[in-house]
């Protein structure tokens, strides 16, 4: 670079003389031209530290002070302890993910409905007795949900219940006829619950049909007692009441609606009533009489004419016998013997057999010659499984 004779460069401007010359005039900066829209914007600067670093240095200088100054006393492992528990908590809590409350969780475990002890009932309603986790139990934000199932169906939302404070909420339901399937949920801000275990009601509100099969009515029973067995609802309650001397028997319907019951017998006529309760409390009865019998064998002869008058001599007769066996039911194809004693005549008999209705006959004539008097007219019938019995009457001949 060129110099002047006075030796300055050529860039720096001469000094003015210091007298004799005006102070140099002061220039305005100029107005932006029309082609400059604006001025530049704000230089930001840096304001310092974040506010997080600003804590943390802060708290790193108390803890070194504290530490210089119980270093003497022996209290630096305490000093130091302290400074980390501080920090790590102090990260921990800045760098944790948020916990969710525990209004919005689901409930882990499902609520419980009480197990009926009689699923069957009569009535049209029922109570549900619904039991919730500890964790919702009294919250005004979850509900309990409850779900109806019929047959062939699939489960449907019938009412939405709030929770009881209490350990069990109570909910009256109604029933269809039929089954009735329940299941509970509970829903909230979290969402819904797991259903619950199933509970069956069997609503029922028409008597037991009761058939009474043995024996028939106004039956001939020989012996002390009569069983009676019939067919009815499965697990129904019988009661079987004999009017005539008030003994009673109680028994419970099979699996298959069959019964049995042994009920002590008066000698004549006893009225017995049979009375049956089904699992929903529904009642029917029916009556039937069964005539206590003999016990035996037995047999009745009847005659067409009991007095003859001599003088109309000879005269036809007819003896009919009637047997039964110990159920007073007609003896079939049993031997009978009849026999005819008449004063001043030989004896006759005749050997026959009772026919389907447990009756035989015997027609013969009383001849002339026959003395006035008593004759006797006998019957006897034979069974190879039964024994024998007989029977007499008497045929008198007068003047």
């Amino acid at each position: 670079m060129t110099t002047r004779r006075d030796h300055r460069q050529t860039h720096v401007r001469p000094r003015p003389p210091s007298t004799g010359r005006s102070a140099p005039a002061k220039v305005r900066p100029r107005t932006p031209g029309p082609t400059r829209l604006s001025s530049h914007r704000p230089i930001q600067r840096n304001d310092g530290l974040p506010i997080i670093a600003k804590i943390v240095l802060a708290a790193a200088v108390v803890a070194l002070g504290l530490g210089v100054l119980y270093i003497g006393v022996g209290g630096l492992g305490k000093v130091a302890g302290g400074l980390g528990s501080t920090l790590g908590g102090f990260v921990s809590n800045v760098t944790s993910t948020p916990s969710p409350r525990a209004s919005n969780l689901i409930p882990a475990d499902p609520p419980s409905i009480e197990q009926p002890v009689e699923p069957y009932t009569s009535e049209a309603t029922a109570d549900l007795a619904v039991t919730v986790p500890t964790a919702v139990a009294g919250n005004d934000a979850y509900r309990i949900r409850v779900f109806l199932t019929l047959p062939d169906q699939k489960p449907t939302a019938i009412e939405d219940v709030a929770i009881a404070d209490g350990p069990k909420t109570i909910i009256p339901v109604e029933l269809t006829k039929g089954i009735n399937d329940f299941t509970v949920t509970i829903f909230g801000p979290g969402g819904e619950s797991e259903p619950s275990v199933s509970v069956r009601y069997v609503f029922d509100a028409a008597p037991p049909k009761l058939t009474v099969t043995s024996p028939k009515n106004n039956a001939v029973v020989n012996g002390k007692a009569v069983t009676i067995k019939g067919k009815t609802q499965a697990r129904t309650t019988l009661l079987a009441r004999n009017d005539a001397n008030g003994s009673t028997i109680a028994a419970t319907a099979a699996a298959d609606g069959t019964f049995s019951l042994s009920l002590a017998l008066s000698s004549g006529v006893n009225k017995i009533t049979i009375t049956g309760t089904d699992p929903a409390g529904n009642v029917a009865s029916t009556t039937i009489n069964v005539r206590r019998g003999t016990g035996k064998l037995t047999v009745r002869l009847n005659a067409s004419i009991y007095r003859i008058k001599r003088s109309r001599l000879p005269e036809p007769v007819t003896l009919t016998a009637t047997a039964t066996d110990p159920d007073g039911k007609a003896l079939a194809g049993a031997d009978v013997t009849f026999t005819l004693s008449m004063p001043g005549i030989p004896t006759v008999s005749i050997d026959t057999r009772t026919n389907a209705s447990g009756k035989a006959t015997f027609r013969t004539t009383v001849p002339k010659g026959a003395d006035i008097g008593q004759g006797s007219a006998t019957v006897l019938v034979t069974s190879d499984s039964l024994g024998s019995t007989q029977d007499f009457t008497v045929i008198t001949i007068y003047k």
